[in-house]
């Protein structure tokens, strides 16, 4: 690649040979993401940046950064932690800029939370000679936002739950709100986008039923999202999690994501059945015209009896009743 277009991002990688990556990373699309992607962002604008050696006490994660940090321990880590050790330091910069109003810090972590948080648990347990290496960039919030997408989007150790709760404050802090605008500038579906989102708006009552948050997959929110509109399906939802939870914190009984989510959906199915009781309407000449019930989940079931002598009319002026009430 010519030198006038490698960007913010290839310099990321400057100096780093490919068997010095770290091996609890996809190096190659990350590296990939980095050298091409953030060139992008950075097209028609000149960005210096350096790469040092600091200490992680004098850095603190950006407030927007996508790190569950309360979910950061040794065994969340143990990779890291293992590289770290095997190489003898951290190989790939984490992603910082200069902060200038806090007395506390110097730099703030765009993407490398967990780099940091390693560092930090080797100096506190023997190894007080492990530095921090940052890449030391010049950038905006929206750019910042968008640098930790990129850097982290590859990243199989990032859950939906932590993805789908950054997106969405990035949604109304850089976007107005607006998800078509945002999904132009991430360069991703709108779909997906939708899907992702509906991860983090799923209501506290059901987010609570999970033992873990990060067990909150996009496939597991696409089962539930649609429950959640109806006020019985989620009342239903609600009284199984609060079982979930007691079996839980008594029994020591922990589910699954997938099975947590297939008994709340069970629930409303379950509950549906049973309170989904057939009533009958009669013709003005007392035959049975239509035989209705209203699902637990929602909705209306109509059944047109035969032989009933109805007109049209009388049968639709019945049907309109039914969606009126």
């Amino acid at each position: 690649m010519a030198k006038g277009n490698r960007g913010f991002g290839s310099s990321l990688t400057e100096g780093l040979d490919d068997s010095e990556l770290d091996v609890s990373a996809p190096a190659e699309s990350i590296m990939a993401s980095r050298s091409q992607t953030l060139a992008r962002l950075a097209s028609g604008k000149v960005v210096t940046d350096r790469t040092e050696w600091v200490d992680p006490a004098r850095c603190r994660p950006w407030r927007l950064h996508n790190r569950d940090v309360d979910h950061l321990n040794e065994e969340t880590c143990r990779d890291l932690i293992d590289a770290f050790l095997s190489a003898k330091k951290q190989r790939i910069p984490a992603i910082v800029r200069k902060l200038h109003d806090d007395p506390e810090f110097d730099y703030e972590i765009i993407a490398g939370v967990r780099r940091w948080w390693t560092v930090q648990w080797l100096r506190e347990h023997h190894h007080p000679e492990y530095e921090y290496l940052v890449t030391i960039q010049h950038v905006s919030d929206e750019e910042a936002f968008r640098v930790s997408d990129i850097e982290n989007r590859s990243r199989k150790d990032i859950s939906d739950w932590e993805r789908a709760n950054e997106y969405l404050r990035a949604l109304d802090e850089f976007y107005d709100g607006s998800q078509s605008e945002m999904a132009e500038h991430l360069k991703i579906s709108r779909s997906w986008l939708t899907r992702l989102l509906d991860v983090a708006r799923l209501p506290s009552e059901i987010v609570n039923v999970f033992a873990d948050t990060h067990d909150i997959t996009v496939r597991v929110a696409r089962d539930l999202k649609p429950l959640t509109g109806d006020q019985r399906a989620l009342a239903f939802m609600a009284a199984e999690g609060r079982a979930i939870i007691a079996e839980r914190n008594d029994l020591g009984v922990r589910l699954t994501g997938p099975e947590v989510a297939k008994r709340l959906v069970k629930a409303t199915v379950a509950t549906s059945k049973k309170s989904a009781k057939e009533e009958l309407l009669k013709t003005r000449k007392g035959k049975p015209m239509l035989r209705y019930s209203r699902p637990a989940r929602g909705g209306l079931n109509l059944k047109i009896l035969p032989r009933s002598g109805a007109t049209s009319d009388e049968m639709l002026e019945a049907i309109r009743g039914l969606l009126e009430e």
